[in-house]
C-alpha cells in the first residue's frame, strides 16, 4: 500500500512567529498519525527556521511513530541525527538562502561525502534515503551508494501543473526513474510542491511507494483542518 508521509516543518514556523510554545510539532506528529498519516516529516535546517533540536529529539522518541528526518549533509547536523536515531533519514541538499528546497542533490560531485554518510546510518539499521532529480544518472549513482530509497524531486512537474502548461515530458522523466529504481531494488519516493492534483497524477505511477507532503497539506488544513486534508490525500494515493 502507498504510504503518506505529512511534513509538519511549517506547523513549527507558525509556532515560532510568536516565539512561544503553541502550536507543538510534538502534539502535532503524534496527531498526523492519529487521524491517518503513516509518517511523520520533519526537516532539521542548519538556521534552525522551523524545527529545532529539542523537536527532533522528541519527535523521534514518540512510540509507535515512524519518523523520516530530513537532514543536510552539514557534519554537525549528521551528528545530531545520528544521537537521536530517527526511523527514516532522507538527505536533502540545502542552501541557507533558499526559501525552499530547490532541487535534488548534486550526487556527482558529493558521490564520496554523501556516501560515507549513508554508510554511518545504514550501520545503525536507519533507512535512508537521497533527494534527487528525476535523471537517470542519478539513479545509477544513488545504486552505487547503496540507498534504501530515493525520493524524487517533484517540484518542477508541480510548477507546470499549477500553471497549466505541457507537463508530460517531466511526468516521463519521473515515470522512467521510477521504473528504474525499482527495477534495482530501490524504493521510490516522491515529494516537494505537491498539492491534490499533482498527487493524483503520481498516484498513477505504481512504483511511487511514499509521497511526503507537507506545505500544501499544512495550508488546506486552515482551512478544512488536518484529518480532512490527510484523508483526502490517502484516498488519492490510494487509487
Amino acid at each position: 500500500m502507498t504510504r503518506l508521509g505529512v511534513n509538519i516543518d511549517h506547523i513549527a514556523t507558525l509556532r515560532n512567529a510568536r516565539g512561544e510554545h503553541h502550536p507543538d510539532p510534538i502534539i502535532s506528529a503524534k496527531y498526523v498519525k492519529k487521524v491517518g498519516a503513516d509518517s511523520v516529516t520533519i526537516h532539521l535546517r542548519e538556521d534552525r527556521r522551523h524545527i529545532k533540536d529539542i523537536d527532533a529529539k522528541r519527535i523521534c522518541s514518540i512510540k509507535n511513530l515512524d519518523v523520516n528526518l530530513e537532514i543536510s549533509t552539514n557534519k554537525k547536523i549528521v551528528d545530531i541525527a545520528m544521537k537521536i536515531n530517527p526511523d527514516f533519514i532522507c538527505i536533502v541538499p540545502e542552501n541557507r538562502k533558499e526559501i525552499t528546497t530547490e532541487g535534488g542533490l548534486d550526487l556527482i560531485k558529493n558521490k564520496n561525502r554523501i556516501q560515507r554518510i549513508v554508510l554511518r546510518f545504514k550501520k545503525k539499521k536507519i533507512r535512508t534515503s537521497l533527494f534527487i532529480n528525476p535523471s537517470l544518472k542519478d539513479i545509477e549513482i544513488s545504486n552505487q551508494i547503496n540507498v534504501d530509497c530515493i525520493e524524487i524531486h517533484t517540484g518542477k512537474l508541480a510548477n507546470l501543473v499549477k500553471l497549466k502548461k505541457d507537463y508530460s515530458k517531466e511526468l516521463e522523466r519521473i515515470k522512467k526513474c521510477s521504473v528504474y529504481a525499482n527495477s534495482l531494488g530501490i524504493e521510490v519516493h516522491a515529494g516537494h510542491g505537491l498539492d491534490y492534483k499533482t498527487t493524483k497524477i503520481l498516484s498513477k505511477i505504481r512504483e511511487i511507494k511514499e509521497f511526503n507532503i507537507g506545505h500544501y497539506l499544512i495550508g488546506e488544513s486552515i482551512f478544512h483542518g488536518l484529518k480532512k486534508v490527510i484523508n483526502n490525500f490517502k484516498k488519492i494515493i490510494k487509487n
